[in-house]
């Protein structure tokens, strides 16, 4: 076993890095791939804005037979040190065999090209952008994943743990259905009152043409809703470019939710049909057909992902949450197309909010985890 720096110049290991995974979850049939483009496009630093500010290494692990056993990202984000005043590098995209050492060998890689630059600790897995999916699945594995957030073998906690790092934050996410959502008459009449109380009303949208209202919000309220809220950083242009895109393109209207206070808006959800099943199909790839599978799973699918929930600090506990969650309950039982409501990735630290879509029959059964190491 030996472990190779990426040359992103190398078609050969360019396929390789992005194909290994299918060879790792081969007998996992929950995993989603992503979408091919996207990870294309993050291993160009010509095409991805990331590198505009930003440094990444890419590391291979091969076996004796030559075929690649494991792979690793690290990554150097200048935006998240800045805001920070830290040094952290941050590790993505870890995928292995169950073999301590080559997890260890991939990690040690990945420990000296941060060494290297100066960074002192190493947190993730976590992304290249504030928008990316964080942590590993520590529990749930019975449940797939909702679009963009990580599934992994049962084995890799152990692995990344055996490699020193231990537990920094973890978040939950969970389903809200349609048969055991509280609705009509608690959600309404809840819903009613925290908003009559707290002088809050709820904008829905019913088309694209009517999204376009709300991206000139997006970045301040994103960025506002954010405040407090530890790890997090602002998302800047490029990040709202990629948000406004994408709910532009695969969102429901009917799944994009304001919280308004007069003229301001102070809260929002952002909720997308699951396309995963057309990714598991598809093998995340979208031509030369694949955009027809994704658009019929769109037309179809059951599922929905509230992967955008935030509101602005002062209006947490307040029942801003609570106004929120009823929306959506209301949205699964006035929609017959959606059955169930994927709520992704609270974090644990949000004890208000948790406890507040609670209430409405939210189900939390998925834990990711950031992990946490000091380089010295």
């Amino acid at each position: 076993m030996y472990i190779t720096p990426l040359d992103l110049h190398n078609r050969r290991q360019v396929r390789a890095f992005i194909e290994l995974p299918f060879r790792i979850y081969q007998n996992y049939p929950l995993w989603v791939p992503p979408l091919e483009t996207e990870a294309r496009k993050l291993l160009d630093p010509h095409r991805h804005p990331f590198y505009r500010y930003s440094q990444a290494a890419f590391f291979l692990a091969w076996g004796e037979d030559g075929e690649p056993i494991g792979r690793i990202a690290v990554i150097d984000n200048r935006r998240y040190n800045d805001y920070y005043h830290s040094q952290t590098a941050f590790f993505y995209w870890f995928e292995c065999i169950n073999d301590e050492g080559a997890s260890a060998a991939l990690f040690e890689a990945a420990f000296d090209w941060a060494r290297q630059r100066g960074l002192t600790q190493i947190m993730g897995p976590r992304g290249f952008t504030p928008l990316d999916g964080r942590g590993m699945l520590v529990e749930g594995f019975e449940h797939r994943p909702a679009f963009g957030i990580a599934y992994n073998p049962p084995y890799y906690p152990a692995l990344v743990e055996a490699a020193g790092f231990r537990p920094h934050r973890d978040y939950l996410s969970g389903y809200l259905r349609r048969e055991t959502a509280v609705y009509p008459q608690r959600v309404e009449e809840l819903a009613q009152r925290v908003a009559a109380r707290r002088g809050l009303r709820v904008v829905n949208f019913r088309s694209r043409r009517e999204l376009r209202r709300l991206i000139p919000h997006l970045k301040e309220l994103y960025n506002a809703s954010l405040g407090g809220v530890r790890d997090n950083i602002p998302v800047d242009d490029d990040d709202l470019a990629a948000l406004a895109d994408m709910l532009l393109s695969f969102a429901d209207p009917s799944l994009i939710k304001m919280v308004m206070k007069g003229d301001e808006v102070v809260g929002f959800i952002l909720g997308y049909p699951d396309i995963s099943e057309a990714l598991q199909k598809t093998r995340g790839r979208l031509f030369p057909f694949g955009w027809f599978t994704l658009w019929r799973e769109f037309k179809r699918t059951q599922w929905v992902n509230l992967n955008g929930i935030g509101l602005k600090e002062e209006y947490r506990g307040l029942g801003g949450s609570a106004i929120l969650a009823a929306e959506i309950a209301k949205t699964l039982h006035g929609k017959l197309q959606y059955k169930i409501g994927d709520f992704v990735q609270i974090d644990t630290t949000n004890e208000n909010m948790l406890r507040e879509i609670a209430n409405f029959g939210v189900e939390f059964c998925k834990r990711h985890r950031v992990y946490t190491r000091a380089l010295m």
